[in-house]
């Protein structure tokens, strides 16, 4: 009995099963319930508006889906797998009962009954044992697995194909499995637990069918993933096996169409546009210029599909010998029928049809054969009868859409109801607005993608398409134009941009109408929205939102949003993971309504920029609140805004409980919490103090960011990249107590990767108290004191925690009071500590004196690999100093520290940096230098800016960049060279390509010499960017 039931699954369920495809269902994401838009919207606007990425969740292997999550737990009883229309759900099924079958996975269950809602749709009775016999006629004893004798998993697959809807609130009870009752009500008490107690349940469906089993009722729900990038180019070279030159075509294709990249990462979908964009490609040749254009939309995408099966050009086999006329006449009936059938079932939310159905809708069976209606209709046949159904979702829209736009050019009454009574409505354009009217006001929003094809049909070249074959040519006529007016007009009447406007956007795109969102990403490139955000135009920036390339790295809508239109397009901002609001003036209100968006489920936001705006303490409040709950912000940027205290405490406070945010900065960092500038003081400083004791996973604390505008810049600009998330205090004024706490807690604190106190008055106090801090902590990577007036008794503490500290890599000390009586204090820690790579010590008092101790500290050194000396008074006979990148500009180190610096090159292997811009270098130094880049093999960036080098010095420099192969930026801008210096340099760089940036500008050169000049460096290093 059990091996012919085993027989008997592997027999069902083993056909059809791709290897290489299945890889991504192995694979489940353990999901929280249903989301907001998963319950409201149709599956392809869900997969739109969330770009094809669900939630950040965990994931279950498909072995561990019926099996308890931890030791103290127990197996889920009702289990529920969600997933959209084509994305794998009866493949996933196939798969796991296939395996079981094997002995593969689940040993512990002992049955695995499979049913389909397409079986359950031909009974209108049946009772428990009767449904295990119907799932297993191999089981002679049902009573026995319905008496729980044997851990049984029963399958209900495709609960969106059920006929009757479920009612759980007034379904009857019924606990005697031998009682035949009505299906729907046999469901419903099986899943609460009234039949088939000890049985597990494992339902699949579509998102908003399966909203109605109770979420109580639930006790585990999973959810399919889309394909990745790698999985969708394996799936396409599945596809195209005997030509990968064409799969690669395609996977071009798709990938340069965002929207249709996205929707791609459904299997379904992406067969679909893969085979038309394949016919697109195979037959472009042999379509005039106007009609040879990439298929884009999704009518166009329907349209090749449509076309290529009309034909009987399936690219799987041979082309069929029917003439291609021949095969158009005989399927244009089927396709009307098929088209009435799609319609109607679409607005009866039914996607299984039955013999009985095809009868009455005029469908001749033996035409189902065909080539054609093999391709948009597949057929299961069941013990009772035979099921049809459209091989995905959308190829049922595009039907009834064809049968609309056909029908309503005739039609005299509404076609939306069927038996034909109703007010007469006359013409093509009523039709149409009923239509849009109908789809904005379904609260399932079933309509939205039927309603897109039906404007694609208007569109000019889906008609060069489809002309001779479904329709006639430019018969859209003046159509189209009033057609616009009618989705202009739902666009005016929204005060809330709701996914309704969205799809109306998208219904424009379809018709080929872009004007208005051209315009608003324009405006958006050029950061000119301010003022033109018309409700229109808020619809259009909703839409681009989700399909536009400006918004794909960053959604940058500073400067531009007022409250009002903020609160209309608060839910088109839930799908944005990097946001920038910046100097929007917003106030508290705004932190009100945004505090809601981060507070709900479906929220996506992962970096949230809300700096430069009015924000107070009522405001972070607000956000303080939402961070409680939410599970998606891991940067948070509030520099410049006046928070003060109290809301330096709920943020504070919030971090206490928030595991989620990383860092918590007020300056420009990648992951993080900013709170610059927002006079949070010692009391706000003592707060977040706390929090730093209890949260473990902020690893970034910031006060302030110092601007980029100086060539180390760059420098300080790659240490931010290489950090972890972090938190800004900058320009709070904390001073030396909101110090001392800081460095109390961070006695304790293990996670805290980047802590910036820039500009807060921390004085020598508080630099005692944080060395003290850095004697235990060895956590800590980046410690930035800028601007805090330090002195020498300040640095000599900091220097001698340095000593004994394993974690610190950088070190900023600039713009402080440190004299020369700190040099050897700073000396000393260099020679002994390991660890520090980068010390900035530019902007103080250090002298010559403190330079050369730290010039012979420097000897022994091994770690530090960036040292910042610049304007430090440090003269010739210090200039010795030399780590992996060394800045010593506008210190007047001369020829003499040149000649110097360049000895020091010939030897050393491992500078990469060197920056000697207003140096007092002149053409002696510039020979020594030439002298050295003819040996160096390390040196890879020359600033030589603001010097005297002149015709002598260009002719060394262009002696050696003929032999020296490892330099790739030098800037020689403001050197005096003349044109014949500047001819050297050009005519040198002949055969070295190592080169990638030359800057000669403020030369002398003049306008046409700077075009010979560049004509010449650009023929000699093309790769080579050029400033003249």
């Amino acid at each position: 009995m059990v091996q012919k039931h085993l027989e008997s699954l592997q027999s069902s369920c083993g056909n059809g099963l791709e290897s290489g495809a299945l890889q991504r269902l192995t694979n489940l994401l353990l999901v929280e319930g249903l989301t907001d838009i998963q319950q409201k919207e149709h599956d392809i606007l869900q997969v739109e508006t969330t770009k094809g990425l669900p939630n950040i969740s965990k994931s279950i292997p498909l072995e561990k889906l019926f099996l308890p999550l931890s030791k103290v737990s127990i197996p889920p009883r009702v289990s529920v797998t969600i997933g959209v229309a084509g994305i794998g759900k009866s493949t996933l099924v196939k798969l796991f009962v296939c395996s079981w079958a094997k002995g593969e996975i689940n040993r512990d269950i002992m049955f695995v009954l499979p049913l389909t809602f397409r079986e359950l749709n031909t009974y209108e009775k049946l009772s428990a044992e009767r449904l295990i016999c119907s799932a297993s006629p191999h089981i002679p004893e049902p009573g026995c697995i319905a008496a729980g004798a044997a851990r049984t998993l029963l399958i209900l697959d495709g609960l969106d194909e059920f006929k009757t809807p479920l009612d759980f609130s007034n379904a009857t009870v019924c606990t005697d499995p031998k009682k035949e009752i009505q299906v729907d009500n046999l469901i419903t008490n099986i899943i609460r637990g009234n039949l088939l107690q000890e049985a597990s349940v494992w339902v699949t469906s579509r998102p908003a069918a399966a909203r109605q089993i109770p979420s109580g009722l639930v006790d585990r729900m999973t959810e399919i993933r889309g394909f990745g990038a790698a999985e969708m180019k394996d799936f396409l070279d599945q596809m195209f096996l005997d030509n990968r030159d064409l799969s690669s075509q395609v996977l071009q294709h798709i990938r340069a169409n965002r929207s249709l990249h996205v929707l791609c990462t459904i299997p379904g979908f992406c067969r679909i546009s893969g085979s038309s964009i394949a016919y697109f490609l195979k037959h472009s040749s042999d379509q005039s210029q106007e009609a040879a254009v990439v298929p884009r939309t999704l009518s166009e995408i329907y349209s090749y599909y449509f076309k290529m099966a009309l034909s009987g050009d399936w690219l799987e086999k041979p082309r069929e010998t029917l003439r291609i006329e021949q095969a158009v006449n005989t399927s244009k009936k089927l396709v009307g029928s098929l088209g009435r059938l799609a319609f109607y079932g679409l607005l009866r939310k039914k996607h299984v049809f039955y013999e009985q159905d095809m009868k009455a809708y005029g469908i001749d069976l033996s035409l189902l054969h065909s080539s054609l209606a093999t391709r948009l209709l597949l057929k299961e046949d069941m013990q009772a009868s035979t099921a049809y159904y459209f091989s995905h979702l959308t190829i049922q829209e595009f039907l009834a859409a064809l049968y609309y736009y056909t029908a309503a050019k005739r039609a005299i009454f509404d076609l939306f109801t069927e038996s034909g009574v109703s007010w007469p409505k006359l013409g093509f354009l009523t039709h149409f607005r009923s239509a849009v009217q109908r789809a904005q006001q379904a609260e399932d929003r079933q309509l939205d993608i039927f309603v897109r094809f039906l404007s694609g049909l208007l569109s000019p070249q889906v008609n060069r398409l489809l002309c001779g074959w479904l329709l006639l040519k430019d018969e859209q006529g003046g159509l189209r134009s009033q057609a616009i007016g009618v989705l202009q007009g739902c666009l005016h009447a929204e005060h809330a941009v709701s996914s309704r406007a969205v799809n109306a956007m998208r219904c424009l795109h379809e018709m080929q109408h872009t004007d208005t969102a051209k315009a608003v990403e324009e405006a958006m490139r050029s950061g000119t929205l301010a003022g033109m955000l018309t409700p229109m135009n808020c619809s259009a920036l909703a839409y681009l939102l989700q399909v536009s390339d400006v918004c794909l790295e960053e959604t940058n809508l500073s400067n531009c949003l007022t409250y009002n239109v903020c609160k209309s397009l608060l839910s088109q901002l839930l799908f944005c993971h990097n946001l920038r609001l910046d100097n929007n003036q917003f106030k508290d209100d705004v932190m009100e309504l945004l505090g809601s968006v981060l507070s709900v489920k479906d929220c996506q936001i992962q970096r949230l920029s809300l700096a430069e705006n009015q924000i107070s303490n009522k405001g972070a409040k607000a956000l303080a609140r939402s961070l409680l709950v939410n599970r998606s912000l891991m940067v948070l940027d509030l520099r410049s805004n006046s928070i003060g205290p109290s809301g330096a405490k709920a943020l504070a406070d919030a971090l206490k409980k928030n595991q989620i945010l990383l860092s918590l900065k007020h300056g420009l960092a990648p992951v993080s919490h900013s709170l610059q500038h927002n006079s949070i003081k010692e009391d706000g400083a003592t707060f977040l103090a706390e929090a730093l004791l209890t949260n473990h996973r902020l690893v970034t604390l910031q006060t302030w960011c110092p601007p980029l505008s100086h060539p180390q810049g760059d420098m300080a600009a790659a240490i931010h990249r290489c950090l972890p998330p972090f938190c800004s205090l900058q320009k709070n004024a904390i001073g030396a107590q909101g110090a001392r706490k800081i460095a109390e807690a961070l006695k304790k604190n293990c996670s805290l990767r980047e802590l910036i106190l820039s500009s807060n008055s921390v004085g020598d106090n508080g630099s005692i108290a944080l060395a003290e801090a850095l004697r235990v902590n060895h956590s800590l990577q980046s410690l930035d004191l800028q601007s805090n007036s330090i002195s020498s008794a300040g640095v000599t503490a900091l220097t001698a925690a340095l000593c004994s500290n394993k974690g610190l890599l950088s070190l900023n000390l600039r713009e402080n009071s440190i004299s020369k009586e700190g040099g050897p204090a700073i000396a000393r820690a260099l020679r002994s500590n390991s660890t520090l790579r980068k010390l900035d010590l530019a902007a103080n008092l250090l002298y010559d004196d403190g330079g050369k101790a730290i010039a012979l500290a420097i000897k022994e050194n091994r770690a530090l690999t960036s040292l910042h000396l610049q304007w430090n008074f440090i003269q010739a006979k210090a200039a010795t100093a030399l780590a992996q990148a060394l800045h010593l500009q506008e210190n007047a180190i001369g020829d003499e520290g040149m000649a110097a610096l360049s000895a020091a090159l010939k030897v050393n292997t491992t500078l990469a940096d060197l920056h000697l811009q207003v140096a007092s270098v002149g053409a002696a130094g510039a020979q020594a230098l030439a002298e050295a880049l003819m040996v160096n093999t390390s040196l890879q960036i020359l600033d030589l800016r603001g010097n005297s080098l002149g015709l002598a010095g260009a002719k060394a420099m262009a002696q050696a960049l003929r032999v020296n192969r490892s330099l790739r930026r030098l800037n020689l801008q403001e050197n005096s060279l003349g044109m014949e210096g500047a001819i050297c340099i050009a005519t040198a760089l002949k055969g070295n390509h190592g080169l990638t940036y030359v800057n000669l500008q403020g030369n002398h050169i003049g306008q046409s010499g700077a075009k010979m000049i560049s004509d010449t460096i650009r023929t000699n290093v093309p790769d080579c960017v050029v400033d003249v």
